[in-house]
């Protein structure tokens, strides 16, 4: 996996593509939150439910499903006061979507594990990009500090550089966006 830490930079930094009238920062800070969520699935670990299982590691929390379910539900929750259904809610919505999935892609770039559950529970085949450049990040804190310099230099190169180059378009975007409804 990513470190959560990118999971939560890639997904806020999307934030900037969110209504004008909902503040950034909740946006981003949710954003940022349902883009980590998919690795509570490691909980099952300590509880004996094996890394392969569909609810292991990779599995059921990192779909498509689960990421829908999710923005489904914190969109409705977390921003009440966007009209229900209605275009300012469906675009948080997407980002919220979008976020939540975003982990599972990041995910199947990675160089180790076993794939990525896209489709659980209508199909349980794991998937794994076909270039798979970034560092898998290990599951416990005293491996990760072992190789913690190598696998944020590697996350940095592969997604921390082109995240850039997406913030600084995002607001060029908007600013040109703002400009022409002014």
């Amino acid at each position: 996996m990513a470190t959560v830490i990118t999971h939560a930079l890639v997904a806020g930094a999307f934030a900037s593509f969110g209504p004008r009238n909902v503040s950034r920062t909740k946006l981003a800070l949710s954003m940022a939150i349902l883009a980590m969520l998919p690795d509570i699935d490691v909980i099952g670990l300590a509880f004996g439910i094996p890394y392969g299982d569909v609810f292991g590691h990779r599995g059921f929390t990192h779909s498509l499903l689960f990421a829908f379910s999710c923005a489904l539900v914190w969109t409705s929750v977390a921003f009440r006061s966007v009209s229900l259904f209605g275009p300012e809610w469906w675009r948080i919505f997407v980002l919220l979507w979008l976020a939540t999935a975003s982990h599972g892609f990041l995910d199947a770039f990675t160089d180790g594990g076993l794939g990525i559950g896209f489709f659980i529970p209508f199909d349980t085949t794991r998937y794994f990009f076909p270039w798979r450049p970034l560092a898998t990040s290990p599951l416990s804190v005293a491996s990760f500090v072992n190789r913690a310099l190598r696998i944020l230099v590697n996350e940095l190169i592969w997604i921390g550089i082109p995240m850039a180059f997406v913030l600084l378009a995002s607001h060029a975007v908007r600013a040109i966006w703002y400009r022409r409804d002014a």
